[in-house]
């Protein structure tokens, strides 16, 4: 619920991050499980904090001040939109290791998930290891 507040209260204008296969060449292959329905799944893409800083975003000591308000909203083709910090993507604050990925256990994902979606390490719940990812936008709180 505070996060959905949060969301609505962030200024218009969001930038987006770029994800295609062009933005994600030549950044160092990542790898990341998640667990959901009771089945873990190993998928291996990019890490989201690399797309983000090659995007411009602030890293590592540069991220403070002003730049820790800045949240990465995910789109799912299906209309799902989840929230990260910057500084819980970045591997000098809270290294959260998010990727985005287009394989797991070993094949294409199905049309039904992808091309692209995200993987959440380490959470409980699988809810923020979005599938049909669309947009990766970048809004700043108040």
């Amino acid at each position: 619920m505070m996060l959905a507040l949060l969301l609505a209260a962030a200024t218009p204008g969001p930038r987006e991050i770029p994800f295609d296969t062009t933005a994600r060449a030549g950044l160092p292959a990542a790898a990341a499980s998640f667990t959901a329905h009771g089945a873990t799944h190993r998928c291996t893409g990019v890490r989201l904090a690399d797309l983000a800083a090659r995007a411009g975003l602030p890293a590592g000591e540069a991220l403070r001040g002003e730049a820790l308000r800045l949240l990465v909203v995910a789109e799912a083709k299906d209309g799902y939109r989840i929230a990260f910090t910057l500084a819980e993507l970045d591997p000098s604050l809270g290294n959260k290791g998010v990727i985005v990925a287009d394989r797991c256990d070993g094949a294409a994902l199905p049309a039904a998930e992808g091309p692209l979606r995200l993987v959440v390490p380490g959470e409980a719940r699988a809810a923020r290891s979005l599938r049909g990812l669309t947009a990766l936008r970048v809004v700043t709180l108040p």
